[in-house]
């Protein structure tokens, strides 16, 4: 007797890997975006929360607190989440390497450059993360170029030499030298961002930015000890105590979980635009909260990168017809 022939829905699973992760629902991809619109506000006061506290704490051992933090809080979510807090199988070297560039080097890099450029000029130049995610995901493939994408990237680029031309000092001085590491600290966001979205077919977001996290932590770990083994303690007070509390959970330990859940869903081209917001912000709680005046050209030069920025994100996806799956960089 012939064998039996099986349907396609009833044949043998496939052979053992990975789970399948079930494509991402509008609403789903909406939740997202509208977590990430939320830790821009974090992001945004977070500027604000570390200008005032590196001028107590000096800038990395400041950094390595908070950082420390933001591990204990994550990995005791992990553990409540999964049960267990093992190292993600085969992709530790990666996420580690991850975690020392977009956590390490850059939280090192930013702090060190706030303290000689305004918190509104480091927000500006924060924002070309996104032009240089796009150009980066070009580059390895990750995304499509096109003329919109090109465009945006020129105008950011524009407004990111207005706003260094607006800066308090034009010379080859601390001001410059500050402008020049923020831009070198959004490239290794734009490396995190972009090489992260692979590791996310793989882990979840919890996963993934909590062993970054610890990562990044350990770098920074023998500088920012340094730095605290000769700081004034004296001085430490109750509003140094709630700015690491606050830049340790909300702006690094849960912001990027919900971020890198995003980048999940979203893909980082369109988390990355999202980051349009926190300038503006970062710029008015400034003058607001430390009393940095808002110059014209710092205004002229902040609409500039939105604008390129928002080419950027109207050409992520021409027709916007194309399905999106889940965990694919967009």
């Amino acid at each position: 007797m012939p064998p039996a022939i099986v349907p396609p829905s009833a044949a043998a699973p496939p052979s053992p890997g990975p789970p399948a992760i079930p494509p991402a629902t509008a609403a789903d991809r909406r939740l997202a975006e509208l977590g990430v619109l939320v830790i821009m506000v974090f992001w945004a006061g977070n500027f604000i929360v570390v200008k005032g506290a590196i001028g107590i704490l000096p800038p990395v051992g400041f950094t390595f607190l908070r950082y420390v933090l933001a591990s204990v809080t994550l990995l005791a979510l992990l553990r409540w989440r999964t049960g267990t807090i093992r190292l993600p199988h085969g992709d530790i070297r990666a996420i580690g390497l991850l975690g020392v560039i977009g956590f390490g080097c850059y939280q090192i890099l930013w702090p060190v450059a706030l303290q000689s450029i305004p918190a509104g000029d480091s927000a500006l130049l924060i924002a070309t993360t996104p032009v240089l995610t796009a150009l980066m995901a070009a580059a390895t493939r990750a995304d499509q170029p096109n003329a919109a994408k090109l465009a945006g990237a020129f105008v950011s680029f524009l407004g990111v030499a207005m706003v260094i031309a607006a800066g308090q000092r034009l010379d080859l001085g601390a001001s410059l030298i500050g402008d020049g590491l923020t831009i070198v600290a959004a490239t290794c966001w734009a490396v995190y961002t972009v090489f992260g979205a692979r590791i996310l077919r793989r882990h979840s977001p919890l996963v993934a930015t909590t062993w970054a996290i610890v990562a990044g932590t350990l770098f920074i770990a023998p500088v920012g000890i340094a730095q605290l083994v000769t700081a004034d303690i004296h001085e430490v007070g109750l509003p140094v105590v709630l700015a690491i509390i606050y830049s340790g959970t909300l702006a690094a330990g849960i912001a990027n979980v919900v971020v890198f859940h995003g980048l999940k869903l979203l893909g980082p081209t369109r988390v990355t635009a999202l980051q349009s917001l926190v300038p503006a912000l970062a710029v008015v709680l400034a003058a607001l909260f430390l009393g940095e005046a808002i110059r014209p050209a710092q205004v002229i030069g902040g609409i500039v990168i939105l604008a390129g920025v928002a080419l950027l994100r109207r050409g992520a996806w021409p027709g916007r017809s194309a399905p999106r799956v889940a965990g694919r960089p967009a």
